[in-house]
């Protein structure tokens, strides 16, 4: 019997995320996902009148293509992967994963040719800029066990979280892009963090599970050259599936000139994969009241209530600071009393002390507010 929260979680997805309209084409791309969930997809696309493609991957299947690969062979699945993106108005993206570390053995310069072909040809070049898209991660048990959670808690935490009022949510985060649009100087101040730049003059984007389910941010960017200071992230990160607890980056005129975490040769070599590595592409505000710890899932962790995230890497174009990278590796750090606490100070003001929104016009992000 199909589960009625996999209907509710579909409807958000084609109705609101991607809002599909009749005659519209939209590619659904699921990877490790079951197919009940993909059929309803279908199901709920064509009843809105569009026309869904359909891809089904699988992250073993990835890492053998990936270990195998050839620079021609990639350039020829962004060839055929570019020209579908081309032919779609909305995108679905739908990931799952019964082995976080499925990738973990794939040489860095396999993942570079990936990054480099396939993601950037297909990804940041189409998908991105030209489609409505919306992705998110599936509930396997391997994420149950990340959230420290039982199979069951972690689903119903999961559907809770994917279907949330974003309506309500948009409402609430506007005045904090409004105050991001108009401020020049940013200072955050944490455990391990003395951190000074500008965001002036770059557009600040509120995200309400129009691109990411879960959702729960605003982001911008910071002037390129302009950071300075040091930062310690609390939270564990995962990129190229190895796992870093305890990410420190000192700064100086915009560029990460000491990197250190549980794998420092790891990080450092991701951050060497171009000029662009060191700088940062983004900065973003989290607020899902929903979602309290992390669990080594960027979909879910960078949303954290009282967390920010900085990200070494590319700029998106709706915030766009001129950095340009293959990689792009959200870092977070939760600011809540929980966790050591913290302060965001926008031109001299006290934005938001201990995860909490300090002025009036903010305190409807409070999860308080927002539940």
């Amino acid at each position: 019997m199909l589960d009625a929260r996999m209907t509710r979680l579909a409807e958000v997805l084609v109705g609101y995320s991607t809002a599909l309209k009749p005659g519209e084409k939209v590619l659904i791309e699921a990877i490790d996902v079951p197919v009940e969930f993909v059929c309803e997809l279908i199901r709920v696309a064509r009843a809105a009148g569009a026309d869904p493609l359909v891809t089904l991957k699988s992250n073993r299947v990835a890492r053998a293509l990936m270990l195998h690969s050839s620079e021609t062979q990639m350039n020829l699945i962004a060839d055929v992967e570019a020209a579908r993106m081309k032919q779609v108005q909305g995108y679905i993206g739908v990931r799952g994963s019964s082995n976080i570390a499925e990738l973990s053995d794939v040489p860095a310069a396999a993942h570079r040719l990936y990054q480099d072909t396939v993601w950037r040809r297909v990804h940041q070049e189409i998908r991105v800029p030209k489609t409505r898209w919306v992705v998110l991660r599936w509930p396997h048990p391997s994420m149950a066990q990340q959230a420290n959670r039982s199979t069951e808690a972690f689903e119903d935490f999961y559907f809770n979280v994917c279907t949330m009022d974003y309506a309500k949510m948009a409402a609430a985060m506007r005045p904090l892009a409004e105050r991001m649009q108009k401020t020049d100087r940013v200072r955050i101040v944490g455990p391990g963090t003395e951190l000074s730049f500008s965001i002036k003059g770059i557009p600040a984007v509120p995200c309400d599970g129009k691109l990411n389910i879960p959702d729960g941010e605003v982001f911008t960017a910071p002037v390129r050259e302009s950071v300075n200071g040091v930062v310690q992230f609390n939270a564990r990160t995962i990129y190229q599936s190895v796992v870093h607890d305890n990410v420190r980056f000192e700064f100086k005129d915009g560029k990460i000139v000491d990197a250190t975490s549980t794998n420092t040769a790891h990080l450092n070599k991701v951050l060497d994969s171009d000029a662009g590595a060191r700088y940062i592409g983004e900065f973003a505000i989290g607020f899902n009241p929903y979602i309290t710890e992390p669990m080594l899932d960027i979909l879910f962790d960078e949303k954290i209530a009282g967390s920010f995230h900085f990200t070494p890497g590319q700029a998106y174009e709706e915030a766009d600071n001129g950095n340009r990278s293959i990689i792009h590796w959200d870092c977070v750090c939760l600011q809540d009393e929980a966790h050591g606490g913290g302060e965001i100070w926008f031109d001299e003001m006290l934005v938001r002390k201990d995860g909490i929104f300090m002025p009036d016009d903010l305190r409807a992000l409070n999860p308080e507010n927002l539940r």
